[in-house]
């Protein structure tokens, strides 16, 4: 860890452009013979389709489209286009014609409906939304809402009213295309935040932020070289897509695999890292948390050397359970749509199961209290990272068009991520929660993660949900919503919240037990997957 901090030297030039200044010279390096045959985009459908695009393919495709950005949608630098389509190969084009074209793309998921499009189309004033048969429908009953809505791209065979069709125009656009000249600063992607804690906010990114800033993730905590395949299960529609099906490994010169797997699927997964030389796998906790109830010990993944997992707290015996079947650490990382990776569990370093790691090489991290000023060791405080007198060129440049909301989240020389968390004596962070999720009950200050970890601990829990719940005398008391598995499932309410009361208080503080309990078939949740702490708690209190 050390050493990475020694070496990591990122240069930040004037000028930046992610498809002309890497993902070119990876073409170059290919045509050369110096690259592994490792394509740049592996994409297999489950049903025997596959698509293999070397860099040299990617770069040609991805000219037509850009051609087609700039020609038949009229497009011109600046312009903002909303892109929502699932895992297919047209969204990793339309990701590198943006950067080529100079467009910001706003990445959107499929998951959302037409209220949220419409509110997404007004807040950003896109001129382009490209999408497939299953959302045009919805984009078609707010359109005329849309003032600024100029084009509609439809990847699709079919044709529709209204719409230009993206293959046909793909298939005639000329394949030569100069790349635009963009600034480092220059915005590259918007993308909404997923809402965890209130209305989603628009994250403006630059060229170089995940173009240059994704460096540290890609080299150092995903550990990829050029012959390694890098198989990410986010959903196309959420920053971590970009991260780690686009940034990370093609910095790298690494594959990117990807399973078009409309809907999640264990064994598909499964199946997958059996079948495909997959070296590198990265999904989010509610996923491993979904792996260890099966038994993994009937498949083999025999290339697979390296785990990871970001979005959330992954919890410590998941992590536990997961290495006793397969053989392989979980190596955490923690960051935002705001920013790149902040804390990791990075190559060579001891990793210390529910520990965040440390704080990446390109940011100064550290736990701060409401003046600003910073923490010793094991004191709990706002995890923030230092922006004056430099701020970090790999941090979101704004809340696009809301300077308020932008001018919020610095406090003295930080921005502060709205996350709480403790760092050790050796330097590792601990997440505590959100900041709107800390319980503060008879003046002791409760984290809901480590509840939840205890919770899960025992064999009758598959998740757990834990928040404030109003109580006469303490002010508020811990509750915890409980998802049983199937085994479980039938047992006497009141006998099963007793033993689960008991086992949190053996595996974590008494005073951290919860002293309401509800169980529930499933916990609400945002699209990306993250549990909405906040919908329970708004519930509790409305009561």
């Amino acid at each position: 860890y050390e050493a990475i901090k020694q070496q990591y030297r990122p240069e930040v030039p004037e000028y930046f452009n992610f498809a002309r200044d890497v993902l070119d010279r990876w073409t170059e390096v290919e045509k050369e013979g110096k690259k592994s045959k490792n394509p740049a985009l592996w994409w297999v459908d489950g049903a025997g389709e596959e698509v293999r695009w070397s860099f040299e393919e990617l770069g040609v495709l991805s000219r037509k489209v850009a051609n087609v950005l700039s020609d038949a949608c009229g497009l011109q630098q600046g312009d903002r286009v909303i892109l929502i389509l699932p895992r297919i190969p047209e969204w990793w084009l339309v990701n590198v014609a943006c950067m080529r074209t100079g467009t910001v793309l706003i990445p959107g998921t499929q998951q959302l409906t037409a209220k949220d499009i419409l509110h997404r189309l007004q807040k950003s004033k896109a001129k382009c939304i490209i999408t497939d048969d299953s959302v045009a429908p919805a984009v078609d009953s707010v359109g005329a809402e849309c003032q600024s809505l100029k084009v509609k791209l439809l990847v699709s065979e079919g044709h529709r009213a209204g719409w230009l069709n993206f293959k046909d125009l793909l298939k005639n656009a000329p394949s030569d295309y100069r790349c635009v000249t963009t600034k480092c600063q220059d915005p590259m992607a918007i993308y909404f935040t997923s809402g965890t804690t209130g209305s989603p906010k628009m994250t403006e990114h630059s060229h170089s932020s995940y173009g240059i800033g994704l460096t540290v993730s890609g080299r150092y905590w995903l550990d990829l070289t050029s012959s390694d395949v890098f198989w990410n299960t986010s959903d196309t529609g959420w920053a971590k897509s970009a991260w780690s099906s686009i940034f990370s490994p093609w910095i790298q010169g690494a594959c990117a695999f990807v399973h078009k797997m409309p809907h999640f699927d264990p064994s598909i997964v499964f199946e997958s890292l059996s079948r495909f030389p997959i070296t590198v796998f990265c999904s989010p906790p509610t996923a491993y948390r979904m792996f260890v109830q099966h038994k993994l010990s009937s498949y083999t993944f025999k290339s697979l050397r390296h785990c990871v997992s970001a979005g959330e707290p992954i919890n410590p015996d998941v992590m536990e359970e997961w290495k006793a079947q397969t053989g392989l650490d979980i190596h955490e990382g923690y960051g935002q749509t705001e920013t790149v990776l902040i804390c990791g569990n990075f190559k060579g370093m001891k990793i210390k199961p529910g520990s965040m790691g440390k704080p990446s090489p390109g940011y100064d991290v550290k736990i701060i209290d409401e003046n600003s000023n910073i923490l010793p060791p094991g004191k709990e405080g706002d995890i923030a990272i230092r922006v004056k007198p430099m701020r970090s060129p790999f941090l979101f440049t704004c809340y696009a068009d809301d300077p308020e909301k932008t001018e919020a989240t610095i406090h003295g020389d930080f921005y502060v991520t709205g996350d709480r968390g403790i760092m050790d004596e050796d330097g590792y962070f601990w997440f505590v929660g959100r900041a709107d999720d800390v319980i503060n009950s008879a003046g002791y200050r409760i984290g809901p993660f480590e509840v939840e970890s205890a919770l899960v601990e025992h064999p009758a829990v598959v998740e757990a949900a834990v928040v404030s719940s109003p109580d006469p005398i303490r002010g508020e008391v811990v509750k915890a919503f409980v998802v049983l598995t199937s085994d479980y499932a039938s047992c006497d309410p009141e006998k099963m919240m007793k033993e689960l009361q008991d086992h949190v208080k053996k595996v974590t503080a008494p005073y951290k037990y919860p002293r309401k309990m509800e169980f529930v078939r499933q916990l609400p949740k945002t699209i990306s997957g993250k549990i909405r702490r906040n919908e329970l708690r708004q519930k509790e209190w409305r009561k």
